[in-house]
């Protein structure tokens, strides 16, 4: 499936800014799941101070602002052609061990009801033990915007029982590690059936399975992805994949809006 995809960030501020410094991860690359035929990155009111490839393969990019003006615009948009892989996104590659991701964050600690959730899984072979708890987490954790941010640890939202796809994402990363697979987070954009313009981009998980590599698995939609979905970025949690994340020094006050258009 060809997709066509537009994301625009835009911030204004009320006052210059002292100094303001971003990181992108906005731009996907070609892999087992896809392939990149057109992608733009088009910046107004900042600079792009370095261009990198981070320790999980990300395709990174450094702004910085300072004074005037009172407005940044970061869209990123191109084609991408999708292939249904069943959900299997292939073997461990990058500088960042495999062994990395089955350690523990801040967002993805286990307490009591995330070891509870892994046990629930039961027995059975690997892909239906991950298939179980990602069935289990969209049972138990339903879809609501502005009950949780950014920064909500994953026992914290399974314990709300409400969050949005980066709950899911940390709730089944953390569940899953606690089951002995490495685990990731992926940002990335979902073609929506029922609207082509969104509110923000997606996000989803993945565990390293012996024998058939990494397999993504979205608890939000309680399916593993297939064509509809774009990937863009991976870490061990949030932070290391979020879209747009910074520092802003001085007293300006952010305003922010984001629109993300996903079309076949």
């Amino acid at each position: 499936m060809r997709l066509k995809i537009t994301h625009r960030t835009e911030y204004r501020y009320d006052a210059p800014v002292q100094y303001l410094l971003q990181r992108l991860r906005l731009l996907p690359v070609s892999g087992h799941t896809q392939t990149v035929q057109s992608w733009a990155l088009n910046i107004d009111g900042a600079r792009e101070e370095v261009r990198f490839t981070d320790h999980f393969g990300n395709d990174t990019r450094l702004l910085s602002v300072e004074g005037e003006p009172h407005a940044i615009t970061i869209e990123a948009s191109g084609d991408v052609l999708t292939r249904d892989t069943t959900g299997v996104s292939g073997p461990h590659h990058g500088f960042a061990p495999l062994w990395l991701f089955a350690q523990e964050t801040p967002l993805t600690a286990a307490g009591e009801g995330i070891r509870e959730l892994a046990g629930s899984a039961g027995k059975g072979t690997d892909i239906e033990r991950l298939h179980r708890l990602m069935g289990t987490i969209g049972e138990r954790v339903a879809y609501k915007p502005g009950a949780t941010t950014v920064m909500t640890p994953a026992e914290e939202a399974l314990a709300l029982k409400t969050g949005v796809c980066q709950d899911h994402s940390h709730i089944f990363a953390a569940a899953a590690r606690a089951m002995g697979f490495p685990a990731r987070y992926v940002s990335g954009y979902l073609m929506m059936d029922t609207a082509v313009e969104q509110a923000a981009s997606h996000a989803w998980a993945e565990a390293h399975v012996q024998g058939l590599g990494w397999v993504a698995f979205d608890a939000a939609n309680g399916i593993s992805p297939d064509e509809r979905y774009v990937r863009v970025a991976t870490g061990r949690d949030y932070r290391d994949a979020s879209p747009i994340s910074g520092i802003l020094l001085g007293q300006a006050d952010e305003k922010l809006a984001v629109t993300v258009t996903v079309e076949q």
